[in-house]
């Protein structure tokens, strides 16, 4: 055993809160399974890797770990940190490694895997020796700030043809008020959890009659889709967009063009057969816009060419990692591809970038910007093809003033992309838009376009998804705001409260003036007390609650309360409205 050297394995610097929190929580996931390795010493370990928010590791186990098993392993990871035991680093040859874990099948996964000539490190702290490259702590005194959180099942290597393991999930912080900030947020997002507001602001629902990852919309939030996609489809108009709408099943010949028969095959449904021909549900909608640009020829004069659909797809994702709305096997992508000139590329993902940041700062959002560049092996194009595609992406999010980091590698096999990440209201990061230039299918359909020259030109074609789908974007908002969506989103936009049934008439007219003005309005003549009736609305989560009894008839005014102010006093009928239809107009958040 020796000191571990210098640390020189992948760049750990873009690990939140860097290399020295990764250590910590490196070495936290350790000490997690020198515990339940005293505590339980018939389980086998497999492996257990610092992750955004903490660490976690897994272990093959015959039962459940219960909550007061938890407890238990957590009390003793503490002693085991008292102890203060040291990391010890040592370099074995992979046969010393293979006996050394002869009988723990998961790590002789691990080592098959390194390849040959690589050194084979190991860590021992206490009695647990782990094969690992590190780094670590350099005692487990360091550990001063960490908790359990939550059990998860997890299938090996992520495969669910392999068994389920299960996951033991912490994490870990420098100091006890880094915790503290960090255990809040985790409460908070659970309070947030769309799947826990969808059942109780009657927003949306999943049913296994009907089949896992398939979203119904409840029509609260179907209102919420209305409004978004209205602003999204005057927004493409004003821009120069043209609404398209495509089938939803395509003949596989479609698909065997694209390519994405041979080479997304695992993500696409079986197939149907209608009059002896194979079709598909549709996994994207970049083939069907492709062929509406090829019903015709296109001159040089007419390009750019703006499709844009919010097409639903179907592609099959694992049951483990369906979550919510947010991970769904049915969704609709706010889709749209632009044909333009190699001349024409980059104002045109310049004018991409400009509606992609009025859409998401008026729903709230700011947002990171990632360039990613060529895959390192195996992608379609010449490297010149490359450089130009780069090129324009980098020099759009530059002329734009879109600060970004470049993703080495991160590129598709077909093109170069921005990838976008909104930060939402508790710092989360969420990939949500996306912007691609396609190398690979105006080449496979012979997509062209006629040049100055009479002849025919490729076209230059660039995918886009502002939204990246409904269904996740509407999710993510749903936690984003904690269901309180801003006025102009908001399904009910007024509840009007009458505090007496003779001042029921006057509610109906109330009621009928709002919806003039274009207000969402509802009225609670329900025989509750005003005080419950003011509490539900509240926990309903609408932005204004008009309160109005028969003195109010007299007057012509009303009691307005907003979410998350309080009482605005009594005021005229046409002041309320006047306050609301502004915050709608201005689409305020």
């Amino acid at each position: 055993m020796s000191q571990a050297p210098e640390y020189t394995g992948p760049d750990l610097s873009h690990y939140p809160g860097g290399e020295s929190l990764y250590r910590l929580r490196h070495s936290a996931a350790h000490v997690l399974a020198t515990a339940v390795l005293d505590l339980f010493p018939d389980v086998k370990v497999a492996g257990g890797p610092p992750v955004d928010n903490g660490f976690y590791y897994d272990f093959a186990k015959a039962t459940p770990f219960t909550p007061e098993d938890l407890e238990k392993i957590e009390a003793r990871m503490r002693e085991i940190v008292a102890e203060d035991q040291a990391f010890e680093y040592a370099e074995v040859s992979k046969e010393q490694a293979a006996k050394i874990w002869a009988n723990e099948k998961y790590k002789l996964h691990f080592l098959s895997v390194i390849p040959e000539g690589a050194k084979v490190t190991t860590y021992l702290n206490g009695k647990f020796l782990d094969l690992c490259r590190g780094p670590h702590v350099a005692s487990t005194g360091a550990l001063k700030s960490f908790k359990l959180t939550h059990v998860a099942g997890a299938y090996w290597l992520g495969s669910e043809k392999n068994e389920m393991l299960q996951r033991i999930y912490g994490t870990a912080f420098a100091t006890p008020e880094e915790m503290t900030e960090h255990l809040a947020r985790i409460e908070e997002a659970l309070k947030r959890d769309h799947r826990r507001l969808g059942k109780e602001l009657d927003l949306f629902s999943i049913h296994e009659e009907v089949g896992a990852g398939l979203v119904h919309w409840h029509p609260k939030l179907a209102m919420v889709r209305h409004v978004l996609e209205g602003f999204w489809k005057d927004e493409h108009l004003k821009a120069g967009y043209d609404l398209v709408y495509t089938p939803h099943i395509s003949s596989e010949k479609l698909y065997e063009i694209s390519g994405h028969l041979q080479n997304y095959a695992d993500i696409m449904y079986s197939p149907m057969t209608i009059d002896e021909q194979a079709y598909r549900v549709k996994p994207m909608n970049c083939p069907n816009h492709i062929m509406i640009y090829k019903s015709r020829k296109h001159s040089y004069r007419e390009l750019p060419v703006r499709f844009a659909e919010l097409g639903t797809v179907y592609r099959y994702e694992r049951s483990g990692v369906l979550h919510g709305m947010e991970r769904v096997r049915g969704f609709t992508q706010d889709d749209s591809h632009i044909f333009c000139t190699p001349d024409q590329l980059q104002s045109e993902i310049e004018g991409v970038l400009k509606l992609m940041d009025l859409l998401l700062t008026t729903c709230g959002y700011q947002y990171s910007c990632y360039l990613a560049t060529r895959p390192f092996e195996k992608y379609l194009g010449s490297d010149e093809e490359w450089e130009f595609a780069t090129n324009a992406l980098k020099q759009a999010l530059e002329a734009r003033g879109l600060p970004y980091e470049i993703d080495e590698g991160g590129g598709a096999f077909y093109a170069p992309k921005i990838d976008v990440k909104l930060k939402d209201a508790l710092g989360r990061e969420w990939q949500c838009p996306t912007v691609q230039v396609d190398l690979n299918l105006p080449k496979r359909f012979g997509v062209y376009y006629t040049g100055p020259d009479g002849q025919d030109h490729e076209v230059i074609m660039l995918h886009r998804a502002l939204y990246g789908s409904l269904e996740r974007f509407v999710g993510i908002f749903i936690e984003h705001t904690g269901g309180e969506f801003p006025v102009w989103v908001a399904p009910t936009q007024a509840l009007i409260i009458p505090v007496h049934p003779k001042a029921f008439d006057y509610a109906n007219a109330t009621a009928d003036m709002f919806k003039a003005a274009g207000i969402r309005v509802e009225i609670d003549t329900r025989d509750e007390k005003l005080g419950a009736k003011i509490r539900d609305g509240e926990m309903q989560k609408v932005p204004y609650l008009v309160v109005v009894g028969p003195r109010d008839a007299e007057a012509g005014t009303c009691a307005p309360r907003r979410k998350g102010q309080g009482d605005l006093g009594t005021m005229p009928r046409e002041a309320v409205i006047e306050r609301i239809t502004e915050e709608i107009r201005t689409r305020a958040h």
